[in-house]
């Protein structure tokens, strides 16, 4: 994984333990905790959009974002025009989400795979290239 990458993260009190288990996963990068916390019951938003935030500004590469579903997560950080959040529950589909709509932000769904499915699921996500061509044009028509 390239260590120079700068990785926001994310989630609410039900992606928490995930998110947690990812941070202490991922030391060779440099990556930033915008909360939650603790297991306190919380609103994804509150965290959704600042990791959003920093990936559409530049300052980070690459988002992650954990809850329960990751519906309210994804939901939440698309509604930034730079942002292109991909829920992915297999390393496939993180793969295609890079590859094919250059995808800047993986959302994980703590409640419906194990956590070495979401640490591949990151892996891959960190690692796969944007193919460009004619997958950009697709992705330059998705801004409203």
């Amino acid at each position: 994984m390239n260590t120079a990458l700068k990785i926001a993260i994310g989630s609410d009190h039900a992606g928490f333990a995930y998110k947690q288990a990812l941070l202490h996963w991922l030391p060779q990068v440099n990556v930033t905790d915008f909360g939650t916390h603790d297991t306190t019951s919380t609103d994804y938003p509150d965290f959704a959009h600042p990791v959003a935030n920093a990936v559409e500004s530049g300052e980070f590469d690459f988002g992650i974002l954990v809850c329960g579903s990751a519906n309210g997560v994804a939901i939440t950080a698309n509604k930034h025009q730079g942002i292109r959040a991909a829920i992915c529950w297999l390393p496939e589909l993180a793969a295609l989400a890079r590859k094919h709509n250059n995808a800047n932000i993986v959302c994980i769904p703590e409640r419906f795979i194990s956590l070495n499915d979401a640490k591949a699921i990151v892996e891959q996500f960190l690692t796969t290239e944007f193919e460009g061509g004619r997958h950009a044009t697709r992705v330059g028509k998705m801004s409203c």
